[in-house]
């Protein structure tokens, strides 16, 4: 892999959450160019099997790969729940996930064991954030709920509507009585969601988001290969989506909190 410095990072999401962890990758390590792939034509992938999620996730890491990259991001807490396995066994770029690291912060971060995740159906009926905190932490005590309303609220931008506050109180309002001290946000769109998600737990919660931590893993994995970029110009960022761009457009500048240009619509199904 040496000599590829100046490739991007690729970064595939089955949508827009994915945009908040790019997000966070271009302010950590703003040298570098990226690659993201927003599979919009086949979202969500929460409600799928497994079996359909990795044919899905590997599809979307080959196109990715095809086009040059030197390391992927799987910014889909469902795909990185059922389909990293497959993904690092047939890929020649390494590859990281947003559950562990995310697992990982919130075992350093708690400090009565007691942890909170919440997440898509698939997210939390795969148990993958417990096994990640468990390896790490084994004496911690996890909660887990589906959250699926989280989704469409953040996609509507309700940040701050009532809606979203009652449906955060209705989902989480009883959470925090189990004596819990962190939550995992185990769904790249809840980030958006913040302010009601919190006022729902109380302060006392401390939120984990898995951007961070997956910015910061993706760092030390291009200083470990010696894949950092050396410079050569300014970084570019392209953007691809499988359906129409036009929504991904005008939500994505939300969750990306940047401006989006030049995104282009492919089909990457094998043929």
């Amino acid at each position: 892999m040496r000599g590829q410095d100046h490739l991007p990072i690729g970064v595939f999401d089955s949508g827009i959450g994915g945009l908040t962890v790019l997000g966070v990758i271009h302010k950590t390590l703003p040298g570098e160019s990226t690659m993201y792939l927003g599979d919009t034509a086949r979202v969500p992938y929460g409600t799928k099997s497994p079996e359909v999620v990795t044919r899905y996730a590997l599809n979307n890491a080959r196109f990715l790969v095809q086009r040059g990259i030197k390391l992927l991001v799987v910014a889909c807490n469902t795909a990185s729940a059922v389909a990293l396995p497959a993904l690092e066994e047939a890929l020649e770029v390494p590859v990281v996930g947003v559950i562990r690291p995310g697992a990982r912060k919130a075992a350093r971060t708690t400090r009565s064991g007691v942890v909170g995740v919440i997440g898509t159906e698939g997210t939390i009926m795969s148990g993958s954030y417990e096994r990640e905190l468990l390896k790490v932490r084994p004496d911690a005590t996890v909660f887990k709920r589906p959250c699926p309303l989280f989704v469409p609220l953040a996609e509507e931008g309700w940040e701050d509507h009532q809606v979203s506050k009652a449906v955060a109180g209705e989902y989480l309002g009883d959470f925090a009585s189990e004596g819990m001290d962190t939550l995992i946000l185990g769904c790249t769109h809840y980030p958006v969601l913040r302010g009601p998600i919190q006022s729902a737990v109380g302060d006392g919660v401390t939120l984990v988001d898995s951007a961070t931590a997956v910015a910061e893993v993706v760092a030390e994995e291009l200083d470990r290969l010696g894949l950092t970029c050396k410079g050569g110009g300014p970084p570019a960022h392209e953007f691809f989506v499988t359906d129409v761009p036009q929504r991904f457009q005008t939500v994505g500048e939300r969750f990306l909190g940047a401006p989006l240009a030049g995104i282009r619509q492919v089909d990457i199904d094998p043929h």
